[in-house]
């Protein structure tokens, strides 16, 4: 599945094309062009053909890294077409020694060429405009990724940088607009990557009209467009994504909207109060309030295996929804807070099926068993993107920049057997903790911070008498990205105060312990 040519933003953006051939990091690249104000998609190879390319009529081409080696059988290239449009083409990593390849170059493997991690790019003898603010200090710091190497540049290209492995890391035909790197400027571990992709868009002619304001303005013309005077009812969970979609349609159809709150009695403190009070009072948006809590709880006793667990909510979840939202009656289209990632992710650069990260995230069917068609008004933005709108619609700053919350809730935070004594522990503690970070100042400077009753008690002494309660664990990450998460350094200080405030105000805990390590943020979670 990919986005097909009606699905793309209004002719009046300018567009660029980044063509995946499956790296890791290619959704970085697309963030960094948001961030710099111009809109662009991520596409696989096997879907860019020449009609594709003639329809989507960019101002510049991106060729993505990916894992694979260009001279294997079955490589994956883009089309010729590319280098024919007149437009600035950047190849990244594989996609440098692609366009290498395809133009007439050669790209080898050999011992002693590859590169992984940190490296050091010193300039060539020559400059070039998109290297402007490079080399101030002599080199710049880069993140390489290879394990071919460019070895003869195609006709036209000259070296402007190069590595201890890549004599060609930095290579350019000017005259065609061709520009071609061997590292990934679009990570955090290039610190001066931004200023690359910056000076490849000024060459590109971009002006930078991809802004929220214009967004939300756009967004709110095709809803109506689409819905006309139909109903739509909208999944709304409490989330920043949902949350943001329901005011945005609300705001283009008003009372034809209906949001569904199914509240599974597995929310922090307060928060589903804050969800009915926030939308159904000051938003004055038509909502059903479903607490389903004694359902769900009912269905997950007995239950400890992680992925039973999930999928037991996920399979209620629809029940659930799908009763309420018949209650409406006459519903025509159904709203989802789906993001671009989400987009992107459904699809494997080759056409393949996906890996499935969070089963719990896979309620799909639910449009088809209910007869309804997709709303989905923030399918084309990252998840700063959606906060960026959410300030433009005017939600709370205190709501906006909430950490990641599971669509699962505490039940992926309660390891082992769920019941109503630990989640109420749980409650309590987290709140004790998200209010520790908050006093402190810290909280904006985290991008999750939860805690988890551990499926253990243990023995202490609080005062003259003996304990026997729940131990807890804190975590709380930091990530620049959203790829990938360092654990934050907290003071000693600050552990001690939290550990004795959750001890002694919340009935159930004798131990505190501190998750001081670094994952990924598909494990960013427990279970």
């Amino acid at each position: 599945m990919t986005l097909d040519t009606a699905q793309i933003a209004a002719p009046q953006h300018q567009r660029l094309l980044i063509i995946d051939f499956g790296s890791q990091v290619t959704q970085l690249i697309a963030r960094r062009l948001r961030e710099l104000s111009v809109y662009c998609e991520i596409h696989p190879f096997n879907v860019v053909t020449p009609q594709f390319i003639r329809d989507f009529a960019p101002q510049a081409v991106i060729l993505s890294g990916g894992p694979a080696s260009v001279f294997a059988e079955g490589a994956p290239l883009p089309p010729p077409d590319v280098f024919d449009l007149g437009v600035p083409v950047l190849g990244i990593c594989y996609g440098q020694q692609a366009m290498m390849h395809m133009l007439g170059g050669k790209v080898e493997s050999g011992h002693g060429t590859a590169e992984f991690g940190r490296a050091y790019v010193t300039p060539a003898d020559e400059t070039l405009d998109i290297l402007k603010g490079w080399f101030l200090e002599g080199r710049e710091e880069v993140w390489m990724s290879h394990g071919d190497h460019v070895s003869r540049l195609a006709p036209g290209f000259r070296v402007y940088g190069t590595s201890p492995n890549a004599p060609f890391a930095i290579t350019a035909d000017p005259d065609r607009h061709f520009y071609a790197v061997q590292f990934h400027p679009e990570v955090h571990h290039t610190p001066n990557g931004r200023t690359l992709y910056h000076n490849f868009l000024r060459l590109a002619g971009f002006r930078g009209d991809w802004t929220m304001a214009g967004y939300r303005d756009e967004a709110i013309r095709k809803i109506r467009e689409q819905v006309g005077d139909a109903k739509v009812i909208c999944g709304l969970s409490g989330g920043v994504d949902s949350s943001v979609a329901a005011v945005l349609i609300h705001e283009a159809i008003g009372d034809q909207l209906t949001c569904v709150f199914v509240d599974h009695g597995l929310l922090r403190k307060g928060e589903a109060e804050q969800v009915v009070s926030m939308f159904r009072d000051h938003y004055n948006i038509p909502l059903v309030h479903a607490d389903e809590s004694d359902r769900f709880l009912t269905a997950l006793e007995g239950l400890d295996d992680p992925e039973a667990k999930r999928k037991t909510i996920g399979r209620l979840f629809i029940d659930v929804f799908q009763e309420h939202a018949k209650a409406v009656g006459g519903a025509e289209y159904l709203a989802q807070g789906t993001l671009y990632p989400d987009v992107i992710e459904s699809v494997s650069f080759s056409g393949g099926p996906s890996v499935t990260i969070k089963s719990h995230h896979n309620v799909g069917g639910l449009p088809e068993k209910m007869g309804l068609k997709l709303v989905e008004p923030l399918r084309e933005l990252f998840k700063d993107e959606v906060r960026q709108l959410g300030r433009e619609l005017g939600l709370p700053e205190s709501f906006i920049g909430r950490h990641p919350f599971p669509g699962p809730g505490l039940a992926i935070r309660c390891p082992g057997a769920i019941t109503r004594e630990k989640l109420a522990i749980l409650r309590e503690a987290d709140a004790v903790y998200i209010d520790q970070i908050r006093r402190h100042g810290l909280y904006d400077e985290i991008w999750q911070a939860f805690a988890a009753i551990l499926p253990m008690r243990t023995v202490g002494v609080m005062g003259d008498g003996r304990t026997y309660d729940y131990a807890l664990a804190l975590r709380a990450v930091t990530s620049v990205d959203g790829m990938t998460a360092d654990y934050y350094p907290f003071t000693h200080e600050f552990l001690g105060e939290t550990a004795t405030r959750i001890i002694n105000e919340v009935r159930g805990v004798n131990r505190v312990f501190y998750d001081c390590t670094s994952k990924p943020p598909g494990t960013i979670e427990l279970e």
